[in-house]
C-alpha cells in the first residue's frame, strides 16, 4: 500500500553560518559498508522473483510522465548504492565515526516506466526490501558525490558528499547553502549538535515525545553484527521547527 511520508525540509538558510566556519577537523574514521558477501546477497535479492513482483504491483498516484513506457518491473542488481545517516554518538561526540549504514538504494523501474528507488536493509534472516521510493534521488545525488560516501540527513532531507574531513553539500535546494559548498567536518558536527543535541535519545524531548520525538531505531543486524539504522525523526518535529514538507511516495510494506 501507498504511504505519502513527509519529510521536513530547511526553509531557510539557518545552515550556513555553521556550515561556512573554517573549524579545524581531526581524521574521520570512515563508517563501514556493505561486505562482498552482502553485495552479493543484496544482488540476489534484487534479482529475486520476489522483488520483481513487489514492484510489479507498486503504483504511485498520478498519471506517469509522457516519457515513461510500460516495460517489465525490475531492479538494477548492479548498482548497489550505500546511503550512510548521522548517529547520535557522533552528534555527542562520542565517536568519530560520522554516520552508520542506512540502507543500499537500487535504481529500478516500475511495470509503467516509472523510476523509483528500492531499499535493501540487513535483517537476523538476511538482507529484505524494506521500501521502493519513487523517483532515482540516491542514484542523482550518488554521481554527484565524487568519490565520497552518501550521508543523507533525513529530517531535514539533506544529501551531502563526505570524503575525509570534508563534507560537501549535494543538496543546496534544501539548507539554502549552494550545492559544492565544502565544510570541515566538526563544522557540520557543531550544526548537528545545535540542531538536534536537545533531541537525541534520552533527552526530555524524547522522553516526551514532543513533536514525535526523536529516536534510534532498533538497529537490526546482518550476520556481521553492522547496525542497519542510525538516527530517525518524526516529521511533525521538524516541521515544529519551520521546516516546509517535501513529499516522496514509498511503498512501505517489508518483505
Amino acid at each position: 500500500m501507498l504511504r505519502t511520508v513527509l519529510r521536513a525540509t530547511v526553509a531557510s538558510g539557518a545552515i550556513a553560518a555553521a556550515v561556512l566556519a573554517a573549524n579545524p577537523a581531526s581524521a574521520a574514521e570512515s563508517p563501514a559498508g556493505p561486505s562482498p558477501s552482502d553485495t552479493a546477497a543484496i544482488s540476489g535479492l534484487l534479482a529475486s522473483p520476489g522483488t520483481a513482483a513487489r514492484l510489479a504491483h507498486t503504483k504511485f498516484p498520478g498519471a506517469a510522465p509522457a516519457a515513461a513506457h510500460a516495460t517489465r518491473a525490475a531492479a538494477e542488481a548492479n548498482t548497489q548504492i550505500p546511503v550512510y545517516e548521522p548517529t547520535a554518538a557522533f552528534i555527542k561526540g562520542e565517536s568519530d565515526v560520522p554516520a552508520a549504514l542506512a540502507y543500499v538504494a537500487s535504481p529500478a523501474h516500475l511495470a509503467d516506466g516509472r523510476a523509483a528507488t528500492v531499499w535493501a536493509q540487513p535483517s537476523q534472516a538476511g538482507w529484505k526490501v524494506v521500501n521502493v521510493a519513487s523517483g532515482n534521488d540516491e542514484q542523482v545525488h550518488a554521481a554527484a558525490a565524487h568519490g565520497g560516501y552518501l550521508l543523507h540527513e533525513p529530517q531535514v532531507n539533506a544529501w551531502y558528499s563526505v570524503k575525509g574531513d570534508t563534507v560537501t553539500v549535494l543538496d543546496g535546494a534544501v539548507s539554502g547553502v549552494p550545492a559544492g559548498t565544502r565544510v570541515t567536518l566538526a563544522a557540520y558536527r557543531a550544526e548537528l549538535q545545535k540542531r538536534y543535541g536537545d533531541k537525541l535519545p534520552g533527552s526530555t524531548y524524547d522522553k516526551t515525545g514532543a513533536g514525535g520525538g526523536y529516536a534510534v531505531t532498533a538497529p537490526d543486524t546482518s550476520g556481521d553484527g553492522s547496525p542497519a539504522i542510525a538516527l530517525a525523526v518524526g516529521g511533525a518535529a521538524a516541521a515544529a521547527a519551520g521546516g516546509a514538507f517535501l513529499l516522496r511516495r514509498r511503498s512501505q510494506h517489508s518483505e
